[in-house]
């Protein structure tokens, strides 16, 4: 007993949410001609939807037609593609009741009559090889799409994520098994495993150049200023290539590897240190010396190279595990994004920790052999983590050079000055339907302000006769021009964050130098000037879980906001922060003057009897800005940045703090020239007790209250991208 269809065609009802402008079944087929079926497969099988396939010809004639009589053979049946869907999926399945367990695990609502219920049971084997019939090209669509039907095999429906990521294989990714903090976590153990790794080279590379190499101290000034600047320079190079063209996972683990190289050479130059130091053991090698140089420099530029450019990438890519851009429901996934940058920002310091304590030491007190290698084992660790969850991330597609784009904007605005703006932004032109002009991004809406580049969107007499494919570098979309906008929107906000970095390095240069002229002995114990920076990175430690448990969710009782305050708010909060350390340094230094003149030390290069624990208050108001500051500023250049060019935007981010490095020391050099006039001493003298530091804490106090007011200016004056 077997069916064979009473008509020539059979026929899927149409969904329960048909697509607009749909108004005939969701497919119809010839029998015969079922091999351009690959036509029809979109409106065939369509995620979240529910189709009900009829079988039988007991149904009424009204219903779409019947689809497969109880008369003849399986042949139709064997080349149904959506019954070739569940051939594909429901194998090994249990029966329920009398129905076949291909067919009750389906989400699908069968139709049938009695004998296609025994044709059903006899022809088993058949309904395996419904693949009989299908064309190559229907076939390898089925094959790709396994996951989805693995879900609708339990009648779920597939939710993907609202911001255009995919999985690995470039499928849209699932929100519920991609993702989320399974996958940044990944993500953040490859952060504290590679700063550890660059933290315990930067900390102790002067000792090493110095005891090791033998280079003077200006030599090693000399060599350590290039290697960190281009360290920093690595990131936006390496943000670029992600968001341009090879996308932040390829990038960071091009990178990654890199930087093992690197610190496989660094290991090597530490053995080249043992054979010249115990030739008996390698007699071959020759000029140890020069071959130790050469190998060393080179893996320290390869480590430089590698963790830079994949720095903004690992960061940027994590937040990326995190959908905010779907609906209301996505509550919980903004406020875990959030939560992702504090605990990022929050195992650094716990790395940096653990390199300026544990690695330090061990490069001290066992050799640099052990350091290097264990700071490898770290890279190491860090880059398995990161391919470890490769099957669980969420994937940007990169957007093309963002370079260009703002090129064409600038251009095109240029060209089109002297003509006038619609009054309805809607004439401006865009891209018709859900696609955005940029890869990997969404659509943008029109903004006020910035009008001038609004004259890149506008569309000609000329340029409507080819809509389809105008010429970007003659008419540009709104969203390439909003793109363009939000970045000259970000550059006062990012301005002000260069003084605040100002600041912050202020705990490795005039706060060391206070230091070391106070009494730093407690009991019988001598504490270190540089050692007290560890009040920083502990109270970091100690305030991310604080901001975390307790402020946040005070906050949001007063706000409303699942974050508790915004980006901009907190970083505000670290401004004001760091306004009060500077301020708390100067009274310190004052009082500590004061109690020089009052000894009768001022003229004596000698630390005053005041302890150095006057000190913490200073480090400990900085740290609490690193906390809303720091990292409110990443949260914020990654959520207002267009979405093509977040890890740009990441690294622009981290650039403030190298230019807050060239401000402070253009700010020390500028100092001495105006404070030493008419015999009067220098602020900042060889003998600190002569000088007057506090002057110039006074100064950077200022400086940063004025900086919180021009910041304040522009927060509230920010206006906030817009998606569709």
């Amino acid at each position: 007993m077997g069916v064979t269809a009473v008509q020539s065609e059979w026929c899927v009802m149409e969904s329960r949410r048909p697509r607009t402008g749909w108004n005939k079944p969701v497919a119809v087929h010839e029998a015969d001609g079922i091999r351009d079926c690959e036509k029809h497969l979109d409106q065939m099988w369509s995620i979240g939807q529910r189709e009900e396939v009829l079988v039988g010809c007991c149904h009424p004639p009204q219903l779409p037609g019947e689809v497969i009589s109880s008369e003849g053979g399986i042949n139709l049946l064997q080349q149904a593609p959506t019954l070739r869907y569940a051939s594909k999926v429901f194998v090994g399945m249990p029966q329920q009741g009398s129905v076949h367990p291909l067919f009750d695990a389906m989400p699908l609502k069968i139709t049938w009559d009695e004998e296609m219920q025994d044709s059903i049971n006899t022809h088993e084997s058949l309904l395996q090889q419904l693949a009989l019939g299908v064309d190559a090209k229907l076939l390898q669509h089925i094959d790709s799409q396994d996951g989805l039907l693995q879900q609708l095999a339990h009648g779920n429906t597939l939710e993907c994520t609202g911001d255009g990521s995919v999985c690995i294989r470039g499928h849209p990714a699932s929100k519920k098994h991609t993702g989320k903090w399974k996958a940044s976590s990944l993500t953040i153990v490859c952060s504290f495993c590679l700063y550890l790794a660059i933290s315990s080279i930067s900390k102790n590379l002067v000792s090493y150049l110095t005891k090791v190499l033998h280079e003077t101290n200006v030599a090693a000034a000399r060599n350590v200023s290039p290697w960190q600047g281009t360290t920093f320079l690595a990131h936006l190079v390496g943000a670029f290539i992600a968001d341009s063209y090879l996308g932040k996972y390829w990038t960071a683990l091009i990178f990654v590897t890199i930087f093992i190289i690197g610190m496989m050479l660094l290991v090597l130059s530490a053995v080249s240190l043992s054979i010249s130091t115990n030739p008996q053991v390698w007699p071959a090698w020759t000029d140890t010396v020069s071959s130790q140089h050469t190998i060393f420099f080179f893996g320290l530029y390869m480590v430089a190279i590698g963790y830079g450019r994949q720095n903004p990438c690992v960061t940027s890519f994590g937040a990326d595990q995190f959908d905010d851009l779907t609906d209301d429901t996505d509550e919980e996934e903004r406020t875990k994004k959030s939560s992702f940058f504090n605990w990022h920002h929050f195992t650094l310091n716990a790395g940096a920790l653990i390199s300026g304590t544990i690695i330090v030491w061990i490069q001290d007190h066992e050799g640099w052999l052990w350091g290097f290698s264990i700071a490898a084992l770290f890279v190491a660790l860090g880059l398995g983590s990161f391919v470890l969850g490769s099957s669980l991330y969420r994937f940007q597609k990169p957007g093309g050079s963002p370079f260009v784009r703002m090129c064409q904007v600038i251009v095109v605005a240029t060209l089109n000055f002297d003509k006038d703006l619609p009054c309805d932004c809607s004439l401006l032109y865009e891209i018709q339907g859900q696609g955005s002009a940029i890869e990997g991004s969404r659509k943008l809406e029109h903004t006020t302000g910035l009008e001038f580049f609004d004259k890149a969107a506008i569309v000609t007499s000329t340029d409507c006769e080819s809509v389809g494919l105008l010429n970007t570098w003659k008419v540009c979309a709104v969203t390439q021009v909003e793109e363009f906008k939000i970045l000259i929107r970000m550059l006062p906000i990012w301005a002000t964050m260069v003084l605040f970095t100002t600041v912050l390095v202020q705990m490795f240069s005039t706060f060391i130098e206070q230091g070391m002229v106070m009494d730093k002995h407690i009991g019988s114990f001598a504490i270190p000037a540089a050692s007290f920076q560890s009040v920083d990175v502990i109270t970091v430690l100690a305030l991310v879980p604080v901001y975390e448990r307790i402020l946040v969710p005070v906050f949001r009782k007063f706000t409303g906001m699942a974050n508790g305050i915004t980006p901009l708010q907190r970083m505000g909060v670290g401004l004001f922060f760091s306004t009060l350390s500077m301020v708390s340094a100067a009274m310190v230094e004052s009082n500590r003057l004061q109690i020089l003149q009052d000894k009768g030390l001022v003229d004596q290069n000698v630390a005053a009897p005041m302890s150095i624990l006057w000190q913490g208050p200073q480090y400990f108001l900085i740290g609490a800005g690193e906390v809303f500051s720091l990292i409110g500023s990443n949260e914020f250049f990654y959520e207002e940045s267009p979405e093509a060019m977040r890890s740009i935007c990441l690294a622009f981010s981290n650039a403030n703090i190298s230019v807050g490095n060239y401000l402070s020391s253009f700010t020390f050099s500028l100092v001495p020239v105006f404070t030493a006039r008419g015999g009067s001493p220098v602020w900042i003298p060889d003998n600190l007790n002569g000088g007057h530091l506090d002057r110039f804490f006074w100064m950077m106090a200022g400086l940063s209250f004025l900086n919180l007011l021009t910041f304040v200016f522009y927060a509230m004056r920010y206006k906030c991208k817009k998606a569709s």
